[in-house]
């Protein structure tokens, strides 16, 4: 992949969305990462706007001028993004957008990291796609899978923590349970009406639950963040016809997404070879229990419970979690930047 900057270059940096949750963590990950920054602006929403953040006043994004920054990460929803993206790109700023609104634009790369950062070697609109927290999770793990055996198949079910859903999911869930509060034993006796609080933001109430509805149907019965799966796979993993079936699951967990997944491969690869192959994989740890309070604020995939699927011929069956806030959206942005530096 050709650098976009010269290495050691410091860049003119700007964060759109930067009051929300994924905004603050790239604030956090660019001053962790010591991410060459000459110059920090911040934008956000109207009402934000004036405020200062470390020094930093916050601008109006609506009308700023996105003139002299050299990269611009949006965190600030995909209307936002198709409205005010392309300003910046035109202004000269490389764009790399968490939102959904130009993942599928065929001339948007759509990029991991660790995965696929060959795919920014081209970039006609000056823009790049961050792929959806619950795919992300997935990606550093099934590509060294698939060079090695050729994936042919893949069946998910995930458990998504309800800050996927923002500062209100995590509002929801702990207001839930707050009502709920020391009488969780009478859950169990059947007769929970009385007890359980206003279903908020999804279909059923979320605390001491599972929602199997998680946001809203697209095709086929498939919900859009299930589509997003198996759209963001195929461009990712450059599978165009990868048949793909997800279900995805908003869980009572505040942070961190965890996925069961089927992988079937056109090749045999053994349970001792899949372990080798993550083993060595970039932001992948293999551990024992992967589950999300072992993930939450930390950068790298943990996948474990790795076996063969006896229901298919080439087949393995594994589990994983990810920190959906850090490497499902703000890391991966800030290593895009660092990977158009060299």
């Amino acid at each position: 992949m050709a650098a976009k900057f010269t290495p050691g270059q410091k860049l003119n940096v700007g964060v759109v969305g930067a009051t929300g949750l994924v905004g603050s963590m790239i604030r956090e990950i660019l001053a962790e990462r010591n991410f060459p920054v000459a110059q920090l602006r911040l934008f956000a929403s109207a009402r934000s706007a004036g405020k200062a953040i470390d020094g930093v006043v916050v601008e109006d994004a609506a009308t700023a001028d996105f003139s002299g920054l050299d990269v611009v990460l949006f965190s600030a929803g995909g209307s936002t993004a198709k409205e005010l993206a392309p300003k910046a790109a035109a202004a000269g700023a490389i764009v790399i957008d968490n939102s959904s609104a130009f993942r599928s634009d065929p001339k948007v790369p759509l990029v991991v990291a660790e995965v696929n950062p060959h795919a920014l070697a081209n970039l006609p609109k000056g823009i790049v796609a961050n792929p959806n927290c619950t795919t992300m999770a997935a990606m550093p793990v099934l590509r060294p899978l698939h060079d090695e055996a050729g994936l042919k198949r893949l069946i998910v079910s995930t458990y998504q923590a309800v800050s996927g859903g923002g500062l209100e999911g995590i509002e929801v869930l702990a207001s839930q349970i707050e009502h709920v509060g020391d009488r969780t034993r009478e859950l169990a006796a059947g007769d929970t009406a009385p007890l359980l609080p206003e279903a908020k933001k999804w279909a059923v109430p979320m605390a001491h639950n599972v929602v199997p509805l998680n946001y809203v149907y697209a095709e086929d019965g498939y919900t859009e963040e299930e589509i997003k799966l198996r759209d963001e796979s195929r461009k990712i993993l450059e599978i165009p016809g990868l048949p793909v079936s997800g279900t995805c699951v908003r869980v009572p967990v505040f942070t961190g997404h965890s996925l069961s997944i089927n992988a079937e491969f056109e090749r045999p690869v053994s349970v001792e070879r899949a372990l080798e192959l993550l083993g060595s994989a970039p932001g992948v740890v293999v551990t024992e229990v992967p589950n999300p309070l072992e993930a939450t604020g930390k950068d790298p995939v943990f996948v474990g419970r790795v076996r063969k699927d006896p229901g298919v011929e080439n087949g393995l069956a594994l589990f994983l979690s990810n920190d959906n806030l850090r490497k499902g959206a703000a890391l991966n942005a800030v290593q895009i930047a660092e990977a158009l530096i060299g």
